[in-house]
């Protein structure tokens, strides 16, 4: 377990000349993660390493810097107080980050939150639901500001506390959609990023922004994940670091689900509610809410007959028809009662789920 890893920063200081031969190495054309590492291991420091190799200049560092600044933001280094000691012992950790928000953040326990960026409202839902429960049993939460299920979770936890990770550079508001989102995290929590500013977030680097995620977290939360989606790689990314790999389950018949249900299957902790992640971590469980508080009420005759036909997988309205011999009319009646509290979503070609 990894808990104790968040006590807080790291404390080792770094020298500042160190600090700055750091900056240059990094951003240092054909210089990456790995070879930053080696670099280090095979010189010793960064100062000895920039000394013998070509790398970029203090002027292009301070330019940089600069307009970071600028933005509200600062660089962290591998080895600054700041930079966070989970990610900091991952393999390949990034070198250098760059940082707009809430730095204290980084010192607290963190689970990411991750799915599908076309996810259910279910999805939606359920992602807020634990994003709030585990925002205020201490955890910070982290993702990747993508459409959905992350965007879901970043809103839940905005007042809890949450870490954005970007594929670009900080600068760079992807989807745009997200563009306000971006702006309340960067006042009320973390933008992070390894790469530099203005650098535009292309499919490869979505890969490398998973490991920061998954880097940053004891665990990783998976919801709706596909056959083939990012979110297995962070899962992926999760059990090669260590990490508790959590997931939500879902229908066999229903295709976003097929990748989480694939990682159920080979070992990923099954996750009903926040408390089923909280056991696992050690944590104190959290009361739960009966289905009756919520004021949902126990159906009866022809409600119950459309009720027992629906299920998570999307079903035809004309086939619900035929299935419980109600009429049309009764059928839209109930689930519009549904609708109207929040158990009911409508899919294209006149399907309809249970939430």
């Amino acid at each position: 377990m990894l808990l104790g890893m968040f006590d807080g920063p790291h404390t080792l200081e770094l020298d500042p000349l160190e600090r700055r031969a750091r900056l240059r190495l990094a951003r240092s054309a054909r210089i990456g993660p790995v070879t930053f590492h080696e670099a280090l291991a095979h010189f010793g420091s960064a100062r000895a390493a920039c000394q013998r190799l070509a790398t970029c200049t203090d002027a292009e560092v301070d330019l940089e810097e600069t307009r970071l600044a600028k933005a509200g933001g600062r660089f962290l280094a591998m080895g600054d107080t700041a930079y966070p000691a989970a990610l900091a012992a991952v393999p390949g950790a990034p070198p250098v980050l760059s940082a707009i928000g809430d730095l204290v953040l980084l010192g607290r326990p963190t689970l990411a939150l991750v799915g599908a960026r076309d996810a259910s409202l279910a999805g939606r839902r359920f992602a807020a639901e634990l994003a709030t429960t585990l925002g205020a049993a201490g955890f910070v939460i982290a993702s990747g500001l993508a459409r959905g299920i992350d965007a879901a979770a970043h809103e839940a936890a905005l007042a809890t506390g949450t870490v954005a990770v970007l594929a670009g550079g900080i600068d760079q508001i992807y989807p745009p959609q997200n563009a306000d989102l971006h702006q309340r995290i960067a006042s009320r929590g973390l933008i992070l990023s390894e790469a530099p500013l203005g650098t535009p977030p292309v499919a490869r680097a979505f890969p490398r922004r998973n490991r920061i995620v998954s880097g940053l977290s004891v665990g990783v939360i998976v919801i709706e994940a596909a056959a083939r989606s990012g979110s297995l790689i962070t899962a992926q990314r999760a059990a090669e670091q260590g990490r508790e790999v959590f997931v939500v389950p879902g229908s066999p018949m229903d295709p976003r689900y097929a990748g989480s249900n694939s990682l159920i299957r080979d070992g990923a902790i099954l996750v009903r509610g926040a408390n089923d992640i909280l056991d696992v971590l050690g944590r104190p469980s959290v009361p739960t809410q009966p289905l009756e508080q919520k004021g949902q009420k126990r159906p009866d005759g022809e409600a119950s007959k459309v009720l027992e036909a629906l299920g998570s997988v999307p079903t035809a309205v004309d086939e619900l028809v035929r299935r419980c011999q109600v009429s049309a009319a009764s059928v839209a009646e109930v689930l519009l009662a549904l609708e109207l509290e929040g158990r009911l979503e409508r899919h294209r070609g006149n399907r309809v789920s249970l939430m």
